[in-house]
């Protein structure tokens, strides 16, 4: 790899451990937050799913603005509203407080600072054949900040409370425009030979049947991990688990990722990147279903983080692959912004509909059994996905 692309990696994966560390970070307020301003879990995960939503809906938004203006402008506007609303959400008196600031302004904040605008500078200079473990690398980096900062996060709030443990977080995230500056991108650096007017891009991405498939396929991904992001540390306290090996279990999952993102983003680069994101989901279905069998303690606790992280997030460097292997770098930001989108209207549904299931049964098992059945629903969707290159890239690049 060049220089500059070197260069770039370091400082996108910098920028995703920040941004997407501390969105990860959330579960572990769900319990404090909630106690302290006297809200349900349902109502705390309609904030985090109502955040999940917004961070998908502007996301095509998002895009095409670092796709027009540049990731370090794009990201500097992002990075300014996350703040804001970790800061805003610090002074919070009920749950109309949560909604505007941890779920509006850090929604709006996350589209534009996080996965999506990094992948999309670095993806214009890195090729299609190391596309996948570099892809790869730059969303371990999230899970390496998961790993790092929910026992992090737990210890503060241990310390301090979870409003000075807000603040403290908002204080990070204004470093991030410092390191997005890293990641500005000549026009003369993209390596897409075929210039394509952006209106005609987003038309042949819609009557691509694998793009639709894909975006479809996603949704069940964002389901999964917001859910289990809002509701695990919960989930293992109400069976028993201790809130040391919680906070721990919890980030393993991090840990894990960092190994599954990058093995699973360079098998890609080997293999059909649509068989291995069939894989996936499946191994994920395999993996829920053990968990309504087998008693939870703190060593199986950590253990199913362990095993669910390698499965984590590796849906990404696959999926934002795809995306960039067929249609080329160009539009890229905004092509898979889109596919994110569908991510994160499942990450509302996921979030919302386990306090939901929590605050009506008393239990989180009805949750495990459709998350179960969503993931061999979206192994179905991925397998007879064309991630070939399109016919005028193949020609272009002749």
């Amino acid at each position: 790899m060049t220089r500059k692309l070197w260069s770039m990696l370091f400082c996108g994966v910098l920028v995703v451990l920040i941004a997407n560390g501390l969105r990860l970070t959330f579960g572990v307020f769900l319990k404090p937050v909630s106690l302290d301003l006297n809200i349900s879990r349902e109502a705390f995960g309609l904030v985090i799913a109502g955040q999940a939503l917004l961070y998908g809906v502007f996301q095509p938004l998002a895009g095409y603005a670092g796709d027009r203006f540049g990731a370090f402008k794009t990201i500097t506007v992002g990075a300014a509203l996350y703040g804001a609303g970790l800061w805003l959400a610090s002074l919070a008196d009920d749950a109309f407080d949560l909604h505007i600031s941890l779920g509006l302004l850090v929604g709006l904040g996350l589209s534009a600072s996080a996965n999506v605008i990094v992948l999309g500078a670095i993806g214009k200079v890195v090729p299609n054949e190391r596309r996948g473990v570099v892809f790869g690398t730059v969303i371990a980096a999230g899970s390496l900040g998961m790993f790092f900062m929910v026992p992090a996060a737990q210890e503060l709030l241990n310390q301090f409370g979870w409003r000075e443990t807000l603040v403290l977080m908002a204080l990070l995230v204004a470093a991030t425009p410092f390191l997005a500056a890293g990641l500005r991108v000549r026009s003369s650096d993209g390596n897409d030979a075929a210039r394509q007017p952006f209106g005609d891009a987003a038309a042949e991405a819609l009557r691509h049947r694998g793009y639709v498939l894909l975006t479809l396929g996603f949704f069940v991904c964002g389901f999964h991990v917001t859910f289990i992001g809002t509701h695990f540390p919960a989930y293992l306290g109400d069976v028993g688990v201790s809130p040391a090996a919680a906070s721990y279990a919890f980030g393993v999952i991090g840990l894990c990722n960092i190994a599954g993102a990058y093995a699973f983003g360079a098998l890609g680069d080997r293999l059909r990147k649509k068989s291995v994101l069939t894989s996936i989901y499946l191994l994920r279905a395999v993996l829920m279903t053990l968990m309504l069998f087998v008693p939870m303690t703190d060593v199986t606790a950590i253990l199913f983080g362990g095993c669910m992280g390698l499965v984590w997030l590796s849906t990404v460097p696959l999926t934002s692959g795809i995306v960039a292997q067929v249609f080329g770098p160009q539009h890229f930001s905004f092509l898979f912004g889109v596919v994110f989108m569908s991510h994160q209207f499942g990450g509302f549904c996921g979030a919302w509909l386990g306090g939901r299931i929590y605050d009506t049964t008393g239990s989180y098992d009805m949750m495990w059994v459709i998350s179960i059945a969503l993931a061999i629903f979206s192994a179905a969707l991925h397998w007879p996905i064309n991630d070939q290159p399109l016919a005028r890239r193949q020609v272009a690049a002749a």
